[in-house]
């Protein structure tokens, strides 16, 4: 039975006037939400999406175009990147030498000085005296070899074989020689020597402003430490000067103990070949530096590439340098290898062999030479980081 506003108009009135007792309208769920403050559920803003779908579409297409302009702005300063992380790790490279030079009393920009001067002059000397005899020698190992493949069924060692053996070896003689005698082979050859020229030259230019990138970061590498410090909450700066500190010394050792590891070589293989006899020292040992930059493979690698090299002389002297360097092969690995490379961090050997393919395909020589101390760098961080991270999880 309901109230009557004559009976008692006072307390209807009352009544009526509580917040409880006022009548509410009907409202949709998501607008009360929004009048209460509360947020209206996900499927409301998918459902409006959905019927937009043009405005999808051009946000979509837009998004796409981004991405392009993004990617083809990177690929055309490519070369330039290339540079930079060049310079970077060369600077790497020489500083501990500049540090040991200023623990020896130098002052850093004399240190610099210093290095950077024999750096400058080894690069001229190689330049000016190594590059000659290297093109030389390539071109008359190319105009050679038909010639020499061609000998090896008129050699001693080939007529002393079983018929099987040589009949195997002259069908895999003719399939080279055939290969080599065909127009899109000596097209590849010459383009190859043609872009080895450009190489060269293009080289030289950007020889100058890798030497110049290489100086700034050298001298300014204390000061882009402590930028980078900065960056860095308070509480983790002492933990982040550490861990930069480290990689940062164990890529600087990485890359000049390669390099030496590498210069060795070659100066085993130049003597090699002069002492045996074997035609093209300069041109292997070379090839020799390059291929040894492939740590802990390089050395077994260029044993196998070097015998057959020689093989196209005599088997007597080819036999003497595969022993020759295998010997050498021992001492690197048990001698002069761990006084070099005291810093590195070990790496195992599977993934020293991936970074070298993955930093050879994209980089060329210059990926496989930054491939140690990269997974290094990665190696060290998964240790100092990620583990203690997910051991402190319970």
């Amino acid at each position: 039975m309901q109230d009557d506003p004559a009976d008692d108009g006072p307390r209807y009135l009352r009544r009526m006037s509580h917040p409880r007792a006022r009548l509410r309208p009907a409202r949709p769920a998501a607008l009360r939400r929004l009048a209460e403050g509360k947020p209206v559920p996900g499927r409301i803003g998918v459902l409006a999406a959905i019927e937009r779908p043009l405005v999808i579409a051009f946000i979509a297409t837009l998004g796409v175009l981004g991405g392009i302009v993004l990617g083809s702005a990177i690929a055309s300063i490519t070369t330039i990147l290339a540079y930079i992380f060049m310079a970077l790790f060369i600077a790497l490279g020489l500083d501990p030498v500049v540090r040991r030079l200023e623990r020896r009393g130098l002052k850093r920009g004399g240190a610099i000085g210093l290095v950077f001067a024999v750096f400058a002059v080894v690069v001229l000397l190689l330049a000016v005296y190594v590059l000659p005899r290297v093109i030389a020698e390539t071109a008359a190992f190319i105009g050679s070899l038909p010639e020499a493949i061609a000998g090896i069924e008129s050699a001693d060692w080939f007529t002393s074989m079983s018929a099987d053996a040589q009949t195997a070896i002259s069908h895999g003689l003719d399939e080279l020689t055939a290969a080599l005698a065909r127009p899109e082979t000596i097209a590849a050859i010459g383009g190859g020597a043609l872009a080895v020229g450009v190489g060269i030259i293009s080289g030289i230019s950007a020889g100058f402003v890798v030497v110049a990138l290489t100086l700034y970061f050298l001298a300014s590498l204390e000061a882009m430490k402590l930028a980078l410090y900065a960056l860095a909450p308070a509480r983790s700066r002492v933990r982040l000067a550490d861990m930069t500190e480290r990689v940062t010394a164990s890529v600087g050792s990485s890359l000049l103990g390669s390099v030496v590891l590498s210069s060795i070589n070659a100066g085993v293989v130049l003597g090699l070949h002069l002492l045996i006899g074997l035609p093209y020292p300069v041109l292997m040992a070379a090839i020799a530096f390059v291929i040894t930059l492939i740590p802990l493979f390089g050395s077994v690698i260029f044993l196998v590439l070097g015998s057959l090299v020689a093989l196209l002389s005599s088997p007597a002297q080819a036999l003497g340098f595969a022993i020759g360097y295998l010997v050498y092969i021992q001492l690197e690995s048990y001698v002069v290898s761990p006084r070099v490379m005291n810093k590195a961090i070990a790496i195992p050997a599977a993934l020293v062999l991936i970074g070298a393919l993955v930093g050879g395909t994209l980089l060329g020589v210059l990926g496989v030479l930054i491939a140690l101390p990269v997974m290094a760098t990665i190696l060290l961080i998964i240790r100092e980081v990620v583990v203690p991270k997910q051991d402190a999880k319970l």
